[in-house]
This record gives structure tokens, sequence and C-alpha cells, in this order.
């Protein structure tokens, strides 16, 4: 393990190990903190960098599911509500559904009120996020935080955002949508501070796409330009990566303690 400031990194040979090792850590976290309140608050990220531990998590049959209340962190405005790439669909299909959550709460990108929506959300938000399982864009954004929109003292929880370029063509080279034109241009977001609310954060972070996002996040300042340089900041946060998204920080990370 390596440490930056406050954020921790463990770095593993591939994906699918980076998964299982992550799924472990967060289940054992959950196990321990249901021994000291009766249910937890968590968020789950939905993107391809997740897929290798959201499938180990959701294979945990240990965690007691049934005491746990889900949310998820983003949402794609005026996307057809039956899309596969829609966030909360994909999250029901690889976890939502896969186990017996106490409750599901869906973030709504085709609400009537976009506005309405962020605050309906916001309000099941405050009593306290427990932990928030995420990952780091291609431009370093957090959720939906990209740099333009990506605010650390942001006095809301949930708001609407445009989508930067970058951040839509990580889409394309995701795989989730086949143009640059069939992105969505905004969203709904859990803001920066929303994120860090949670009291443990666990944050997967694969594949050489990743590499220069982590780079940033892990070495230069703490700022907007570079949302997820939030994490550092963070108590209670640890980074997973693989070999190829730790390839361009290999070095700098040889020479910590």
């Amino acid at each position: 393990m390596k440490q930056v400031d406050n954020l921790r990194i463990h770095i593993h040979e591939t994906r699918q190990a980076m998964g299982a090792a992550a799924a472990a850590m967060a289940g054992d976290r959950i196990r321990l903190l249901l021994q000291e309140q009766e249910q937890l608050n968590i968020v789950f990220a939905a993107a391809p960098s997740q897929q290798e531990f959201l499938e180990a998590l959701a294979a945990d049959s240990g965690i007691e599911w049934e005491r746990i209340n889900a949310f998820h962190m983003d949402e794609y405005i005026g996307l057809d509500a039956a899309a596969p790439q829609g966030f909360g669909n994909f999250l029901r299909d690889r976890l939502f559904a896969k186990v017996p959550f106490r409750s599901v709460h869906y973030l709504n990108g085709n609400a009537p009120d976009p506005q309405a929506e962020c605050e309906r959300y916001a309000a099941m938000l405050k009593p306290g996020v427990d932990i928030v399982m995420m990952g780091i864009g291609e431009n370093t954004h957090i959720a939906f935080n990209d740099p333009h929109v990506a605010d650390f003292k942001d006095p809301k929880l949930v708001k609407v955002v445009d989508l930067d370029y970058a951040c839509r063509q990580q889409q394309v080279n995701d795989g989730c949508f086949e143009t640059f034109a069939q992105v969505p241009t905004h969203a709904l977001t859990l803001t920066v501070p929303a994120l860090l609310k949670g009291r443990y954060i666990f944050c997967m972070v694969p594949g050489p796409n990743k590499a220069a996002a982590v780079k940033h996040t892990l070495f230069d300042s703490i700022s907007e330009k570079y949302p997820s340089t939030a994490l550092r900041n963070h108590p209670e946060a640890v980074l997973f990566v693989d070999k190829d998204s730790a390839a361009l920080s290999f070095d700098r990370l040889a020479q910590l303690s």
C-alpha cells in the first residue's frame, strides 16, 4: 500500500484482482458498520470501470443487504427510461436486482422538473452517507462533476450539470454509446461535498484510459481543475488501481515509503 496525503492506494496486477480486493475490503467495512448501527446508506457509481467490483460485491453472501439503503450518484437527463446506458438501469442489472436491499433510491433523469428532482434526492441524503463506492473519469471527474462545474464548497448536494467534451467522449470510449452525438449533454449529479460526506470512500479506477487521471489525482495540486484530487483530503478514502491505470504513476509511487 502507498499513501498520498490522506489517500491510501492499493495497486493490483489486473482489474479482476483489483475488483475482488476492493469488494473484499468494502464488504468487511459494511459488516463492521452494521455491528454499530441498524442500517447503512451506500452510494454506488455506475460505469464499466466498476464491473468487476460490483460482480464481486454482489457475490458476497456475508453482507446483510436487507439493512442497506442504496443510492446512485448520477444520471443522464432525457435518456430513454429503458436505455441500458442509464446509470440506474446499469446498477439495477448488476447489483440492485441481485441482492435484497432494504431500499433502492433512483435518480430520475426524466423528471419533469430536474431541479425539484435534485431537491428530492438531496433530502434523502441529508441524514448521512456511510459509504461511497465510486470511480474517477478520464478528465478526473467524480460523479459528473467535470472540472468546469466542480465546486469543492458547493452548497448543494445534488445539481444539474452540463457535461464537457472529455466526459462525453469517455462514454464512447467505454463502449456505452456508438457515437458522440448519442451521449446526453446534461445530467443530475451528486456534488463533490455530497460524495465527501461519505464516512468511507472506496474508489475503483482500472484500465489504461485512466492512467493520466490517476496521475493527476495523486500528484497535482488539490483543486477543481482536477476534481478527484479532493479525495486526498478525505480521512477514510482508499483508491484501488490496476497496473494499467497506475502506469504513469509507478515511478513516483515507488519513491513513497
